[in-house]
């Protein structure tokens, strides 16, 4: 299941996530609750097989979920200093 995962994944663009940050996303999603304080901030669709979920605390880390049809999602990437207020600045005609 995770090579099927790792091949729709990689064919979305994505870089491809190492397999040992990659769990049922119930887990994921509870262990960011529990051990970052993480809240789901966003989501959208990669493709109709992946949908990319970003996680943020009011501590400001922030992790970037992918997940696939069968629950399974693995960490894109993660890291502190989350400020959306100064993404939204930073773009041209904001």
């Amino acid at each position: 299941m995770t090579a099927m995962f790792f091949a729709v994944f990689a064919m979305s663009g994505i870089a491809q996530a190492k397999a040992d940050q990659c769990a049922a996303r119930t887990d994921m999603v509870k262990a960011l609750g529990e051990k970052f304080h993480e809240n789901q901030a966003a989501r959208g669709l990669v493709n109709p097989n992946v949908v990319l979920e970003i996680f943020i605390s009011d501590q400001g880390t922030w992790t970037i979920l992918a997940t696939d049809t069968h629950g399974h999602s693995c960490v894109i990437t993660a890291g502190e200093g989350w400020d959306g207020g100064a993404v939204a600045a930073a773009l041209p005609g904001a």
